[in-house]
C-alpha cells in the first residue's frame, strides 16, 4: 500500500474539514472532486476571476448527492482579509490554490498579479495562522527557479526570477518562511511544474499549452510553437498534483515549513508534446496532420525545466501515478467532449 492510499483510507474513516481557495479553477475543482469522493467536508472560496461555475457543476455530476451536500461555497476575494477570516472558520486543512497564473499575464498586468498573489496570499496565510488550522498548503511555482541553469531543479537552489509572476511566487515562500520563524506557523509550498489535465481551460489569452494546442488541433486552427521546439518542460498530470496536496496537508510536523517540487521528474520537448497530442487525438477519432508554425521565443520563459522529486518522495511518500503520455491519454476524452460541447 502506498502512502497516498494509506492517507486516503485514514481520511475516509476520520473525515476532516478542508478549505480550497480557487475552488472553481482547474486545480481547485479537481481537489474538490477528490475530497468529496473521500467524504470530506469542503469549504470552497472563489471570485470567478479565472475559475468557472461549470467546473463546480461538473464536480456535482461526478459525486453523490450526499457528498455534494458536504460542499459549502463562498463567493469572495482573497484580497479582502475579512473574506479570508470567514473562510477559515472551523477549518482543519487549507489548500490555497487561488492566484492569477501565467507569466504573460503578469508581464501585461503586474499590479493585478501582485494584488492577488501577494496581498491575497498574505491575507490567507495570516487568517489561517490566527485560526490555528492544522495545516496550510499553498501553490508555489517552478518559475521560482528563474535563471538557475542546473537540471534537474532542486528545492534548495534557485536563481533570479524572470517575470512578475515568478516574483510573486517567490515572495509567497519568503512570507511562509517568516511566519514559521516569527509565529511558529508551518506552511508547505508546492512548486508546480506545468500541471495539466481535465478542466484546464482551453480557451482564453492565457490558456496553458496542452489545452490550447488541443483546442487548436480539434478546430483546425494554426498551432504556434514559441522558439525551435526544443524547449522542454516537466509536465505533471493533475492527479499527481492532487496526490501531493493531500500528502502535504496531512504531513507530519517534521515535513512542514518546506517547499516541494510537484512534477514527474522527466523532460518533454515541445516538439514531442505536439506529436503526443496529435497521436492521442487520433485515438479519440480526430485526425489533424498539420505541422506547427514556429515563431520567436516568448518573453519571461526559461529554456528547460525538470524537477528533482526525491525530496517529495522521501519526506511525503509521493509517487507520481501518471507520466505525460498516460496523463494526456486520460485527459484527452474530456478535452474532446468539452470542446465539442462549446464550439
Amino acid at each position: 500500500m502506498t502512502k497516498y492510499e494509506q492517507i486516503q483510507q485514514e481520511l475516509a474513516k476520520s473525515p476532516k474539514t478542508w478549505l480550497v481557495t480557487g475552488v472553481a479553477g482547474f486545480i481547485g475543482s479537481n481537489l474538490l472532486e477528490t475530497l468529496l469522493k473521500l467524504d470530506q467536508t469542503v469549504v470552497g472560496l472563489d471570485n470567478f476571476a479565472t475559475g468557472y461555475q461549470h467546473n463546480l457543476y461538473e464536480v456535482k455530476d461526478l459525486v453523490s448527492e450526499a457528498q455534494w451536500e458536504r460542499f459549502i461555497f463562498i463567493e469572495g476575494d482573497i484580497r479582502e482579509l475579512k473574506t479570508c477570516q470567514k473562510a477559515v472558520k472551523g477549518i482543519d486543512y487549507v489548500l490555497h490554490q487561488a492566484a492569477l497564473g501565467s507569466v504573460p499575464r503578469s508581464i501585461a498586468d503586474p499590479i493585478e498579479t501582485n494584488a492577488a498573489n501577494i496581498t491575497g496570499f498574505l491575507n490567507m496565510l495570516h487568517a489561517a495562522k490566527e485560526e490555528v488550522v492544522s495545516s496550510f498548503t499553498y501553490a508555489a511555482s517552478s518559475s521560482t527557479y528563474g535563471d538557475h541553469p542546473a537540471l534537474p531543479k532542486v528545492e534548495e537552489s534557485i536563481g533570479n526570477p524572470l517575470s512578475p509572476y515568478a516574483v510573486t511566487k517567490y515572495v509567497n515562500e519568503l512570507y511562509a518562511n517568516v511566519y514559521n520563524y516569527v509565529y511558529g506557523f508551518k506552511a508547505i509550498g508546492l512548486r508546480y511544474f506545468n500541471v495539466f489535465g481535465q478542466r484546464q481551460d482551453p480557451n482564453g489569452t492565457y490558456s496553458a499549452v496542452i489545452p490550447r494546442w488541443t483546442s487548436q488541433l480539434i478546430n483546425g486552427d494554426d498551432v504556434f510553437i514559441n522558439g525551435d521546439g526544443i524547449t522542454s518542460r516537466d509536465f505533471c498530470f493533475i492527479d499527481n498534483t492532487v496526490q501531493m496536496n493531500i500528502l502535504a496537508a496531512t504531513a507530519p510536523e517534521q515535513a512542514k515549513a518546506q517547499v516541494y517540487n510537484v512534477a514527474v521528474g522527466e523532460r518533454t520537448t515541445l516538439n514531442t508534446l505536439y506529436s503526443s497530442i496529435q497521436s492521442s487525438l487520433i485515438i479519440n477519432g480526430i485526425k489533424n496532420y498539420d505541422k506547427p508554425i514556429y515563431r520567436d521565443f516568448r518573453a519571461g520563459d526559461v529554456r528547460h525545466s525538470q524537477a528533482d522529486i526525491s525530496k517529495a518522495k522521501d519526506n511525503l511518500g509521493y509517487e507520481p501515478e501518471f507520466n505525460i503520455k498516460q496523463g494526456i491519454e486520460k485527459a484527452m476524452p474530456w478535452y474532446v467532449d468539452f470542446l465539442k460541447r462549446n464550439v
